[in-house]
């Protein structure tokens, strides 16, 4: 029995004095942080949250965002984080397949949270930058036990095809790859502070930001959107020793005006995942910075650190390096039977990371993990010293800087528009974002309507990092013998 939120109450009992958070000039300590979470505790249970209930969390990288996370664990409650992005009709979604009872919303992000609360008939608290003003809880012991296997986050994972599914995180997948995180990883103690770029909704923020720094005593440095300037600023200013980043954020600081005149002398280990990261970009991050960058993959499902270069083994730029502790990874053919070095096949992925399974979607599980091994629709090599090459996706989900587009989510939308007959969403290489999006649209007989107009209707429906950039108009979209749109042939004018 446990709960993913004891290791505030420990590291508050240890180390109360310690910054916990940051944002700019405010801070809040380790007993501060303990007594805001045990007040939301205490809260909920006020309002009849019970253990097990789903709360939804829709707040960016704000010191207000650990307090509500541990509070709604130290409740018992599920935590179903999402991005404040999201338009209001994609937060109806994620609270209505959830169940949610409530959801919490940050009072400067807009009203698509309150506007989706309202839909669903749930209520709905804003929160300003730094939590909610409560009175002290009165119960600062420990946090509502829970199983290992009890779920601790449900996080939204699309497919090419259907709906978002929720992961199931439990308790045990958590803890167990954020102490892996920080203890093969990061190595960090008290004395560190971890750039807090990485949005914390997202699981890679999740557990190697926030979790991991929790763990470590450590302080987490938050900055809420991201901007290079700011970035290379806030290192120096608060001598940041971790930076974790995807790579579109390694360049764009590597690429910024002012790079050549920042101090990032303190800094000492980096990492990196959410997409392949260029080896020249790495080198040269490096070379300036003086410091290491290590590679590594993993997904929602595997919570997420399951492959990684590691401190005290050779790295290998262009990998994401080994299984991390605690984690098994295959390669294999489509029977599930493993394939020889060198051979590309899917990662499939075993271990204490491996979520439980997709939220009500029994068969959607049973897809994922026929065997006992998560199938992650990734396409790798692996050398004769085990380290892991990512060659290809076996799914066809774009990445734009760092956040996972899921085309058949924008062709779904695209489809709602009454010219359009037919579309694909595709990736299209890009020099700073990996990937921008992309769709090709035939449109119904004797039907009209403009690539920009298009590219408007995604834009007022999805979140903003996932409308297409780029809409050309076809007479028709290439078919297999099936009839089946053959996205892997669709691209823009003027390129093959």
């Amino acid at each position: 029995m446990t709960n993913l939120a004891a290791a505030l109450a420990e590291t508050a009992r240890q180390h109360p004095d310690r910054s916990a958070v940051r944002l700019d000039e405010r801070r809040m300590t380790y007993h501060e942080l303990h007594s805001a979470a045990a007040a939301v505790a205490a809260d909920l249970d006020r309002r009849g949250i019970r253990p097990g209930d789903r709360v939804g969390l829709v707040v960016p990288n704000l010191p207000a965002f650990p307090v509500l996370f541990y509070g709604i664990l130290y409740s018992g409650a599920v935590v179903v984080p999402m991005n404040p992005l999201l338009k209001a009709r994609e937060v109806q979604f994620h609270l209505g397949d959830s169940q949610a009872s409530l959801v919490y919303g940050w009072a400067g992000g807009g009203d698509a949270a309150a506007k989706a609360a309202a839909a669903v008939g749930i209520p709905y608290v804003a929160t300003d930058e730094f939590g909610l003003e409560l009175p002290e809880a009165g119960r600062h012991g420990a946090a509502v036990l829970r199983a290992d296997e009890d779920t601790a986050v449900i996080l939204y994972t699309s497919g090419t095809t259907g709906t978002p599914k929720g992961a199931e995180l439990t308790h045990r997948n958590l803890s167990s790859n954020a102490r892996t995180t920080r203890e093969t990883l990061l190595a960090t103690g008290p004395d560190d502070v971890i750039m807090g770029c990485l949005p914390l909704f997202h699981v890679f923020g999740l557990t190697c930001s926030l979790n991991a720094s929790v763990l470590g005593a450590s302080c987490l440095t938050l900055l809420p959107r991201f901007d290079a300037a700011k970035a290379l600023t806030m290192v120096a200013r608060d001598r940041v020793t971790v930076f974790e980043g995807v790579p579109t954020m390694y360049a764009a600081m590597l690429h910024h005006a002012d790079a050549d005149v920042a101090d990032l002398s303190s800094l000492r280990t980096c990492i990196t995942g959410g997409s392949a990261m260029p080896v020249p970009v790495l080198r040269e991050f490096e070379k300036r910075f003086d410091c290491a960058i290590y590679e590594g993959y993993g997904l929602s499902e595997t919570s997420p650190v399951a492959s990684f270069n590691q401190p005290g083994h050779e790295r290998k730029p262009g990998t994401i390096g080994f299984p991390v502790r605690g984690c098994e990874i295959r390669v294999v053919d489509e029977d599930g039977a493993d394939l020889p070095v060198g051979e590309p096949g899917e990662l499939a992925v075993r271990g204490e990371n491996v979520m439980k399974g997709y939220w009500r979607r029994p068969d959607a599980t049973a897809e994922a993990i026929p065997d006992g091994w998560f199938r992650t629709g990734d396409i790798a090599t692996r050398d004769h010293d085990g380290y892991l090459t990512i060659v290809d996706r076996k799914k066809d989900v774009i990445i734009r800087g760092g956040y996972n587009v899921y085309p058949r989510e924008v062709e779904e939308v695209l489809y709602e528009h009454p010219a359009v007959a037919e579309t694909a969403v595709v990736g299209i290489p890009h020099d700073d974002l990996g990937e921008e999006v992309g769709a090709a649209v035939a449109l119904k007989p004797g039907a009209s309507a403009e690539p920009a107009e298009l590219s408007a209707f995604v834009r007022d429906r999805l979140a903003a990092y996932k409308y297409p950039r780029q809409v050309w108009l076809m007479d028709s979209l290439p078919k297999g013998a099936t009839g089946k749109i053959l996205r892997r042939e669709v691209s823009p004018p003027g390129e093959s």
